[in-house]
């Protein structure tokens, strides 16, 4: 009987990953060099290019208006919730004792094991004065089991245990955007400003998974096994739509101000090209060893739809920042509007520093804690030869070192400023 429902859980988790396999939500901020090295406290310090990608008010701003071409940058982010280098290094390819698994799952919090892939990518986006015409290519999957899962593929089964799937989910979007920012000053006195500013994208989407449902439950009886479960997902290969971004900022004076974003105020995509619904039930009869290939219903369906829609996270940044001297520094509050992939309630607060003492190499470090994506440290430097400049930056786990690592996070940035 453990056999049967760890053989059960393979079937099932080769469904679940399936639909997702050729699917790569929102990327985030992997292509602003600068912001990734700084642990993306980056909505008040923001300028030019950067503007556009974290705050559209910074440019209706004097001082943050910068002419410039952003030739090309680009980032990726390989993660996960749980498990450091240390830990992959200490587990892969050993054989696993009790107490081996214990710990693994020790490690994986409440709410399950959390993976996540994305990658983001710009090219030739151009600033002037108070405007900034962007470009973006975007590819993002986020996926989460829960720990019943995962105790089950450890352990496998015994008596009166009940395995259940909710919580579970996996969606996955691939999409690239264009959009212009502005940023208009309101209000002057003295060396206090005050603007509002927004950043309008036109989205094109390639690929997407929306997991609608998933929910399921098994138990272990003296009979066998008994469960049922349904899983709902969209999938589609075309799609259009829109963005949009609103901000506010107040300069203080010269050394410092303060922003408020909400990236994705308003969203939607409508996918109308092979846009299906694949529907996948399935029902456990007293299931037993001697009687699995009779008692497992299952049912496999696919609608075609004429369209439906979905909406990148709506996310509220709210940081203030030191923006003169050698020494700057940035503060940012992060705040998703609904627990979803891609966005969390729990808040995430960033630091970041950025040290100019050495003229043409900036040296920049960066922490941040809580959201979904835990506890990372971040650094970062570049080469500022006026007027192309080369940013990059990497972001490491609890500690500076890579095996505190929960994953892999780099971005590179290079451009000119006229």
């Amino acid at each position: 009987m453990k056999n049967n429902l760890r053989n059960y859980a393979a079937t099932a988790l080769t469904a679940f990953f399936g639909l997702t396999a050729n699917s790569l939500i929102n990327a985030g901020e992997l292509t602003s060099a600068r912001s990734v090295a700084m642990g993306g406290a980056l909505t008040a310090l923001a300028d030019g290019v950067d503007a556009a990608k974290f705050n559209p008010a910074n440019l209706g701003l004097s001082g943050y208006q910068i002419t410039g071409l952003e030739l090309i940058s680009a980032g990726i982010n390989i993660s996960n919730n749980s498990f450091t280098l240390s830990d992959y290094n200490n587990y892969t390819g050993a054989t696993l004792s009790t107490a081996d698994k214990n710990d693994i799952m020790n490690k994986i919090p409440k709410e399950g094991l959390n993976l996540r892939a994305a990658s983001e990518a710009t090219a030739m986006s151009l600033s002037f004065g108070k405007f900034v015409f962007s470009t973006s290519a975007v590819a993002a999957a986020d996926i989460n089991l829960n720990r019943d899962i995962l105790e089950l593929v450890f352990f496998g089964n015994t008596f009166s245990d009940s395995i259940s799937v909710d919580g579970s989910y996996a969606d996955g979007l691939v999409y690239v955007q264009a959009g212009l920012s502005y940023g208009h000053r309101i209000y002057k006195a003295g060396q206090r400003e005050f603007s509002i500013g927004t950043t309008v994208k036109y989205i094109r989407g390639y690929v997407v998974q929306e997991m609608v449902e998933l929910s399921g439950t098994a138990v272990t009886l003296m009979t066998g096994l008994e469960g049922q479960g349904r899983m709902v997902a969209r999938t589609a290969s075309g799609g259009k739509g829109y963005g949009i971004d609103i901000g506010a900022a107040l300069k203080l004076n010269q050394h410092y101000t303060i922003g408020l974003r909400i990236e994705n105020a308003l969203s939607k995509i409508s996918w109308n090209k092979n846009a299906e619904e694949h529907i996948y039930d399935f029902n456990l009869d007293t299931l037993t060893l001697g009687n699995s290939g009779n008692l497992v219903y299952s049912t496999d369906t696919t609608i075609s739809l004429a369209s439906f829609s979905t909406r990148l996270p709506a996310v509220m940044n709210v940081g203030i920042a030191n923006t003169s001297g050698k020494l700057r520094w940035a503060i940012d509050w992060q705040q998703g509007f609904h627990s979803s992939p891609g966005s969390s309630t729990k808040p995430r607060l960033s630091l970041g520093i950025e040290w100019l003492k050495l003229g043409m190499m900036p040296l920049r470090f960066g922490m941040s804690s809580g959201g979904n994506k835990g506890s990372t440290f971040s650094f970062g430097s570049g080469i500022d030869l006026s007027p192309v400049y080369l940013d990059f930056a990497a972001i490491t786990g609890t500690g500076f070192s890579m095996y505190s690592a929960k994953g892999l996070k780099l971005a590179l940035s290079t451009g000119i400023r006229f």
